[in-house]
């Protein structure tokens, strides 16, 4: 389960007895800040483990994952990239199914890049949000776009969501689409893009950052 919502923890358990599965691993992509995250309810009830970065200041126990480690979920695997940019602990999920062969199937890129966006690199760290946007720049060149176009790509959030700005309304994409189509990813250059992604930011939303301090156990 990857960044689970509060209010849903019922119908995930439900969804995995339905068909006898049982629920042992939570991801959080980062500490959430737009809706009340539900992964020490959810572990609680499956006991599951939660996974969160390294750099994650949370106050409830969880398994620290870094850079490149790679966690086994029988024939899947999920290979975990840090992606700073929207958040210092941000970290995007790769997965593959060794079955269908050794490649990664698909990427969770939680509120790095979104389909015809990337994210906001201000809500996460408002007195540094140059220094984030040029993070999110390194993140999603040196990691997301050194993948394969057939890789699919799930994000977080479609349009509607505060956590980005122009986001399509299409809940999933592949790298190769938004590698030619995406706005945001046509811009090559450092400068240019941290410019391009501080541009035109709406005023964050007032419950952000109590939300964001619930999420991390505080």
């Amino acid at each position: 389960m990857c960044d689970p919502h509060w209010s849903h923890v019922d119908e995930y358990l439900a969804l995995a007895d339905a068909v006898g599965a049982r629920i042992g691993h939570v991801f959080e992509t980062h500490v959430q800040a737009d809706h009340l995250s539900g992964a020490v309810a959810l572990a609680k009830q499956a006991g599951a483990q939660i996974y969160l970065h390294e750099a994650a200041d949370v106050a409830f126990p969880h398994v620290v994952v870094r850079d490149g480690d790679e966690i086994q979920l029988g024939n899947d695997y999920v290979r975990v990239l840090h992606t700073p940019g929207h958040a210092p602990e941000h970290v995007c999920l790769l997965v593959g199914d060794r079955t269908r062969g050794p490649d990664p199937w698909f990427v969770l890129t939680g509120d790095t890049l979104f389909v015809g966006d990337v994210g906001r690199p201000d809500l996460h760290g408002t007195e540094d949000a140059t220094g984030l946007a040029g993070q999110l720049h390194d993140s999603i060149w040196t990691k997301l776009m050194s993948l394969h176009d057939a890789v699919e790509v799930y994000p977080g959030h479609f349009a509607g969501s505060a956590c980005g700005r122009w986001m399509s309304a299409k809940p999933s994409s592949t790298i190769g689409f938004e590698r030619r189509f995406n706005p945001a990813l046509q811009i090559r250059d450092r400068d240019a893009f941290v410019e391009y992604a501080l541009r035109d930011l709406p005023p964050a939303p007032p419950d952000f950052a109590t939300i964001r301090l619930q999420n991390a156990g505080r």
